[in-house]
């Protein structure tokens, strides 16, 4: 109407509240920091000097994700400080499967409405996951969209950098038939198939969050929300006693699909899937939603977590080394010669 007075917090963005968050998180994102970290939180970029002088051809490695719709369970159970640890997560482990330590972290938040508490909570999950994979919070961006998503919804997206020497990066080139696979425990679901779980536990068996199946000894929602394992201290802990000719994080697309992208052409894997223990939500969702044992190998990772590729000979000493430093750990397969062919997991 003509003599209104038109304001960007009345348009729906509150940047003082913005600004305060910033303030209030500062001490929490210092913690994270490297002594490379140059910056402070709050500039336009976060400044970093590697240390070179500790590599003859450093290779820096890149990634991105977000946490996905396993955000819709956040939402329903208004619990939010572990979605944090699931966007470092699904960044840093990409890293690490190179063969690359994680440097640092930038995190991407995207909001309705800027609410200061549930953001900052959000936050405190992202500098758990940073410490966790050694890494700095180096920067990141809070976006305030009003209009854009519904109330109390939000996204979370976060891109890691990390640093590897050239002649030890991990291309999987080495991998021959005889090869042995040991699987590393993943803590769920982790952050894959939850468009698929939330159709099958929410819309068709029509269960709540609360729902305690007694197999699992917890609530679905705990179950559910459980933050996915980082794998780097342990992996790169391993890279410097061993050989690992390959690694494969397993995300979306499950074994079956992620497992060949780490293979040389001609080769397969062999999993036998009963050399590892199958978390209890992974048939508890197949049979609710009778879906075909082939469906299920190729959305969600079955319990395992991170697969490793090494020589017969060193099998054993590395399985051992894994369970010593307190992980879970199976030796699940093994590689198999398939001449003429593309690589492939079978399941047996």
């Amino acid at each position: 109407m003509e003599g209104d007075s038109f304001s960007y917090k009345k348009a729906g963005v509150d940047i003082e509240a913005g600004e305060r968050m910033v303030r209030n998180i500062k001490d929490m994102v210092r913690s994270t920091f490297r002594p490379e970290v140059l910056t402070e939180i709050g500039g336009f970029a976060g400044l970093f000097k590697p240390n070179m002088g500790r590599y003859k051809e450093p290779v820096f490695a890149a990634a991105t994700d977000g946490v996905g719709t396993k955000l819709k369970l956040a939402f329903m159970i208004d619990k939010h400080n572990t979605v944090g640890i699931d966007a470092v997560a699904m960044c840093v482990n990409d890293l690490v499967v190179q063969g690359a330590e994680p440097l640092f972290f930038l995190d991407y938040l995207a909001v309705g409405k800027l609410e200061e508490s549930r953001s900052a909570e959000i936050i405190s999950g992202v500098v758990e996951g940073c410490k966790m994979a050694g890494c700095a919070l180096l920067g990141g961006e809070t976006a305030e969209m009003p209009g854009f998503y519904a109330p109390g919804e939000y996204d979370l997206a976060g891109f890691a950098v990390g640093i590897v020497e050239k002649e030890k990066v991990i291309t999987g080139k080495n991998i021959v038939p005889g090869d042995i696979l040991i699987g590393l425990a993943s803590n769920g679901l982790h952050s894959n198939g939850f468009s698929l779980v939330r159709k099958i536990l929410f819309e068709h068996a029509g269960l709540k969050p609360e729902f305690s199946p007694p197999q699992l000894g917890c609530s679905l929602g705990e179950e559910l929300l459980r933050p996915t394992f980082i794998y780097v201290p342990l992996v790169l802990s391993l890279l410097k006693e061993f050989e690992i000719k390959g690694i494969a994080h397993i995300t979306g697309g499950g074994l079956k699909l992620n497992l060949p992208r780490v293979f040389p052409p001609n080769v397969k894997g062999v999993l036998h899937k009963f050399s590892w223990e199958i978390p209890p939500i992974f048939p508890f969702i197949q049979e609710l939603g009778k879906v075909e044992e082939e469906e299920m190998y190729r959305t969600f990772n079955m319990g395992i977590g991170m697969v490793l590729v090494v020589s017969p000979e060193d099998s054993g000493r590395v399985l051992n080394r894994i369970t010593q430093s307190g992980w879970k750990a199976w030796e699940i397969g093994s590689v198999d010669d398939i001449r003429g062919e593309q690589a492939v997991v079978e399941i047996s």
